[in-house]
């Protein structure tokens, strides 16, 4: 009961806490995943298994009709599954896009069908000048909304991890293994949906010395991520003296004109 309370809360403060602040992000793998790690006792697994689906789920971003999965729900049920499991990563990551896709479909059957109907009230209340009565309304849906949705990861942990273990012991080793291959090359994946969004030829050759000396300096992603902001602060900083140079030059070609101007209209009133 404990684990599964637990869980549910973890994605309620991610997906609520998300839309409360604003499109804060509290919803990624890399926030709810350690959150359920640590309140279940385990936080390096909990960060072990927010960094592996961060990777997978890092071009999935949910604007408007724009919509592919939501991550919480597939983060709060790996983690819970894989500490279960005693740690077994490999064999629950390939099973939580799909969790990741229902979830968000489930989220959105919530919205349309809870919180839609009362779309009315809203607009009596505007009509009304009721602003106190729309803000406690509208608090209310939020917490029925998102309420109602962390009940899935609730039952699922409280009825379904022991049937999970189950389904996943009887998996023969070569589809275990297979399991295991795919979600190690799901990050993969999840980082050329990123790059789909980002690439550029102006920085593509950025991109290849990230890979380069990763793969033959062996040098920590860390460290890769620290020497590339580096380079964006050295790049700005070049950029931005470009421009002061141009904007003195445009002042030095204008200047002597405007000077001879005044020197034309000062001889013409004398």
């Amino acid at each position: 009961m404990y684990d599964a309370f637990v869980v549910a809360l973890s994605v309620f403060i991610g997906v609520a806490g998300h839309e409360l602040l604003g499109m804060s992000m509290l919803s990624r793998p890399i926030v709810v995943a350690p959150l359920v790690g640590a309140l279940m006792g385990d936080l390096q697994l909990g960060l072990l298994v927010g960094a592996s689906l961060e990777a997978l789920f890092m071009g999935v971003v949910n604007v408007g009709i724009s919509s592919t999965a939501e991550p919480a729900l597939a983060a709060g049920l790996a983690t819970a599954f894989s500490i279960k499991m005693g740690g077994n990563i490999e064999a629950i990551i390939p099973l939580v896009f799909p969790l990741a896709v229902l979830g968000l479909q489930l989220m959105n059957m919530i919205f349309s069908f809870v919180c839609g109907p009362m779309a009315t009230k809203f607009f009596k209340l505007a009509r009304e000048g009721n602003e106190g009565g729309m803000i406690r309304l509208h608090f209310i849906m939020w917490v029925i909304h998102y309420g109602i949705y962390a009940l899935i990861p609730f039952f699922a942990v409280l009825f379904g991890a022991d049937v999970v273990k189950a389904v996943l012991d009887s998996i023969p080793k070569v589809i275990m293994n297979g399991l295991t291959v795919a979600g190690n090359l799901l990050p993969a994946v999840g980082m050329a949906m990123l790059l789909r969004m980002l690439w550029s030829k102006d920085i593509a050759v950025w991109f290849f010395f990230g890979v380069i000396v990763m793969a033959y300096l062996e040098i920590p992603l860390i460290a890769i991520a620290a020497i590339g902001t580096i380079i964006a602060i050295v790049i700005a900083q070049r950029d931005m003296q470009i421009k002061k140079m141009q904007t003195v030059q445009l002042q030095n070609v204008t200047s002597p004109v405007s000077s001879s101007l005044d020197d034309e209209e000062e001889d013409f009133f004398r």
